[in-house]
């Protein structure tokens, strides 16, 4: 489930949401300043899947599923706690020669990891028919129809070089939404931008399942798509 807390996490760290002025917070006069929302440095864990194991078979089989998460996410993880360690270790040292290593970890992992768990999010057994209320107002606005926007949104996917994500976002400062065909986890990513939607294109997420048919992958991906997971992000970024 998406709360503020959760949502304004991933977000803020996977578009900038805090520079892009979408929320604001100001103490009054008579209560105390609230504390930094801050976890302690290289604490962070690999959340479980909101689903059985199985769940998305045959679209995506349990063996993958077990595969990509376990495994793959969880190097992510492993990743980002390194690399805020790091930062603690060489800001101790006065190492200032190895900030821009651990800016280019920073950035790898830290984006894999929060586009896993929105990937995750984003998917539930059987899907959801067809988005409604306001972000299905969004989507013909911006695509002409669901239609334009699958379409869209599939041939960016499966046209990233190499390995990669596309992904549904929302610009709050545009005031609209884009696909992104996103290299790595965090190349041509579009500043202050808010992920809603995202779809794994590296091999690992689809390559025992489908060897080098992607286009199978991400036509089986779409009829996975949580469109309730997907409002709801909307809904918390507009």
């Amino acid at each position: 489930m998406i709360t503020r807390r959760s949502f304004l996490g991933s977000a803020a760290a996977a578009g900038g949401l805090a520079a892009s002025g979408v929320w604001t917070t100001v103490a009054s006069a008579d209560e105390p300043t609230p504390k930094p929302a801050s976890a302690e440095p290289g604490t962070h864990t690999l959340p479980p899947l909101p689903y059985a194991y199985d769940a998305l078979a045959p679209a995506i089989s349990e063996g993958i599923l077990r595969l990509h998460h376990d495994k793959h996410h969880a190097g992510y993880v492993k990743g980002l706690n390194a690399a805020e360690l790091a930062f603690a270790d060489a800001r101790a040292k006065g190492d200032a020669a190895a900030i821009a290593n651990i800016e280019r970890a920073l950035a790898f992992h830290g984006s894999g990891h929060i586009n896993h768990t929105i990937y995750w999010e984003n998917m539930k057994p059987g899907g959801a028919k067809e988005p409604t209320g306001p972000l299905a107002d969004q989507i013909k606005a911006d695509f002409g129809s669901i239609e334009g926007l699958k379409s869209q949104l599939l041939a960016a996917s499966a046209t990233v070089e190499g390995n990669g994500w596309g992904a549904l976002v929302w610009s709050p400062m545009l005031k609209r939404l884009y696909t992104l065909a996103v290299l790595n986890h965090q190349n041509s990513y579009m500043v202050g931008a808010i992920t809603l939607l995202i779809t794994d294109v590296w091999e690992h997420a689809y390559y025992l399942d489908y060897q080098n048919r992607r286009g199978d992958y991400l036509s089986a991906w779409w009829g996975l798509v949580n469109w309730d997971d997907v409002a709801a992000r909307f809904a918390a970024a507009r």
